[in-house]
């Protein structure tokens, strides 16, 4: 027995030493000279693309497709984060476990910047079905406001043109460029929203992401499907969506890729309105390396998707130029 413990102690020790050694020669500078940078959700992460392009080595560790809210980072994604130079998280509490694998592995000179805290002030966050204040976590999607989106941009661009002032130019020149492309957004979706009947410019969602849209471009958040522990709605609040959505005589509801919703589906049975499942706020279309994959491409989707189904012209975004500044992002090393 004291032999096997022995065996057993060795084990231990000598595995210890391994992961310690293999994350000190992780955390080393890259032997390219680039900077180490990490993002969490996939939008966050091709906005710094766009910023960053090939001048930075960018991994994002959030899987396309799975609940951001709820992800918790593997063991392999703490090698990542205690490489980085720079760390981009979106704050307002959406990922609460890789934030705190971020503060565990912060190498020496590394820094952790978090988005959205130095987006708006905490007077301007929104709280409501899916994120209730009394949770004391506000709605976390700002990127799909493409202003705040824009913010992101310019916060990341100051903090490359910090770490590495020897690409300052190119980091300028593509935050400008990135710029023009949110103008040409904003303009493509304020004629698409005017092409939706007043009445109409109103969304149900499963899961609220559009917290921070709807406001900016005259929509009306009626109402979220998912409670703030992401279970299912009860039996009164499901039947007070479907009254609800009787009154205002909708002709849809919107749900999503990632939380896909029996319950949603049954209240636009039961309310007579179509049910759309296929809006997106943290997946990309497309896949990596592919045109289609970036943050200008999201919304162009979305509002495709909401004009489509609220009585507007969807073919009003095909003016964007949705591709990224800085090409495909065949480079990005994206969690899958």
């Amino acid at each position: 027995m004291k032999s096997l413990l022995r065996n057993t102690l060795f084990a231990f020790v000598a595995l210890t030493l391994l992961l310690t050694a293999c994350i000190s020669n992780d955390t080393t500078e890259n032997v390219d000279g680039r900077l180490k940078v990490v993002s969490t959700v996939s939008p966050l992460t091709n906005i710094i693309y766009n910023i960053g392009g090939d001048r930075i080595s960018l991994s994002g560790i959030v899987p396309e497709g799975v609940n951001s809210h709820t992800f918790e980072p593997a063991p392999s994604d703490a090698i990542k984060l205690a490489q980085a130079d720079l760390i981009f998280i979106n704050g307002l509490n959406l990922e609460i476990p890789s934030l705190r694998l971020a503060e565990a592995n912060l190498k020496d000179g590394g820094e952790i910047v978090i988005l959205g805290e130095l987006t708006i002030n905490p007077d301007e966050y929104v709280y409501d079905f899916s994120f209730p204040k009394e949770s004391g976590s506000p709605n976390p999607h700002l990127w799909t406001n493409p202003f705040f989106a824009l913010r992101y941009a310019e916060i990341v661009r100051d903090k490359l043109v910090e770490k590495d002032p020897d690409n300052a130019a190119y980091y300028r020149a593509n935050y400008d460029a990135f710029n023009a492309k949110i103008m040409a957004l904003d303009e493509a979706i304020k004629a698409t929203t005017a092409s939706i009947p007043e009445a109409n410019r109103k969304l149900l969602t499963y899961h609220d992401s559009f917290a921070y849209f709807a406001p900016l471009y005259g929509f009306s958040i009626i109402g979220a499907i998912q409670p703030a522990d992401f279970s299912e709605p009860s039996a009164q609040e499901v039947a007070a969506l479907i009254v609800q959505l009787r009154d205002e005589q909708l002709p849809a509801i919107f749900g999503s890729e990632v939380f896909p919703s029996p319950v949603l589906d049954q209240i636009g049975r039961e309310a007579g309105v179509s049910y759309v499942d296929t809006l997106r706020d943290d997946d990309l279309p497309g896949e990596p390396g592919t045109a289609d994959h970036s943050y200008i491409s999201l919304m162009v989707y979305d509002l495709k998707i909401m004009a489509a189904a609220l009585g507007g012209d969807p073919t009003l975004m095909d003016s964007v130029d949705s591709g990224n500044v800085t090409g495909v992002d065949t480079a990005v090393d994206q969690a899958q």
